[in-house]
């Protein structure tokens, strides 16, 4: 199996990580093809220094941030036509690759042919799974050990070090730029495992650097964040109408079940967050975004 693979960063105003992401991929075991940087129209010091890489990078600089669901639109795109690589390796501004995460990643796709994509072991800054990126398996009721070994079949995974074939990219189109933010990850890679069955990979480890090891909750989120919730409720919305009976309404119920733990806790602006939730959840009712494909370069 031929081994082209093109990286793609979404990023926007998180310098220091970028630099530490770009490096992290410049000193794979594996050499990549591409490195291309999706920039959400970040700060003058971010396009100074992705500017001064020259050649070392693909930059596509975009004129407004349309969020990181638009950026890997974008990112996915510009991998379908302007180059001929056989894999996209999505990831963002704050994954860090370990130096032998592609060669692992390969190496099971030498040996599985057929597979809609491949997600990483992602773990925090202290060596423990990170909590946004939990693997998710057939069965939800079981939890991956961060012990595991053997690959895994999931249902799901994050843009956190996310392996793609061209021809299932050909297959599904790209992720949905009107997600914005939330699930854009979670719908793409559902969509790419109705194609071919997704895995967990636990030899491929990446750090996740985010702030803090927490997984995202309306519940207990700080003020700022409240109103992306909105988001993230609508996509919920959207994504759980594409699986079967059992999955949506159990996706269904769950959402159901963080609204009324909202409504009966003693958190703080407390209505604030249940308008957002109930806006959130009516808008998905009937959210139908189109879904773009691109060319294909290699048909050229």
């Amino acid at each position: 199996m031929s081994q082209n693979v093109s990286a793609v960063i979404v990023t926007f105003n998180r310098l220091a990580l970028l630099k530490e992401v770009i490096e992290s991929l410049q000193t794979q075991d594996t050499k990549l093809s591409h490195i291309i940087v999706v920039d959400n129209n970040s700060k003058s010091d971010t396009q100074e220094y992705l500017t001064s890489l020259g050649n070392q990078i693909e930059y596509v600089r975009l004129p407004e941030n349309i969020g990181g669901a638009g950026g890997f639109n974008k990112g996915v795109r510009y991998f379908m036509e302007h180059t001929t690589d056989d894999f996209v390796w999505l990831m963002d501004d704050d994954t860090v690759v370990h130096p032998d995460t592609l060669t692992e990643l390969l190496k099971f796709a030498d040996k599985q042919d057929q597979f809609g994509f491949l997600s990483s072991d992602v773990r925090w800054t202290d060596g423990h799974r990170a909590l946004m990126n939990q693997p998710a398996p057939m069965n939800r009721l079981k939890v991956i050990p961060e012990d595991q070994v053997e690959p895994v079949q999931l249902q799901n995974a994050t843009f956190v070090s996310l392996l793609m074939k061209r021809e299932v990219v050909k297959k599904i189109g790209l992720p949905i730029t009107e997600f914005f933010i939330w699930g854009d990850d979670i719908e793409y890679t559902e969509r790419a495992g109705r194609v071919a069955t997704g895995y967990f990979v636990p030899s491929a480890k990446v750090t996740h650097k985010m702030a803090e090891n927490v997984g995202s909750s309306l519940l207990n989120d700080n003020e700022n964040r409240t109103p992306r919730y909105f988001y993230s409720y609508r996509n919920k919305r959207y994504y759980a109408k594409k699986r079967d009976f059992y999955r949506r309404n159990r996706a269904l119920l769950r959402m159901w079940a963080e609204y009324f733990q909202i409504k009966f806790s003693n958190t703080e602006r407390k209505q604030e967050k249940l308008d957002i939730f109930k806006k959130g959840f009516e808008a998905g009712k009937t959210f139908n975004p189109i879904i773009e494909f691109a060319d294909d370069l290699k048909e050229k």
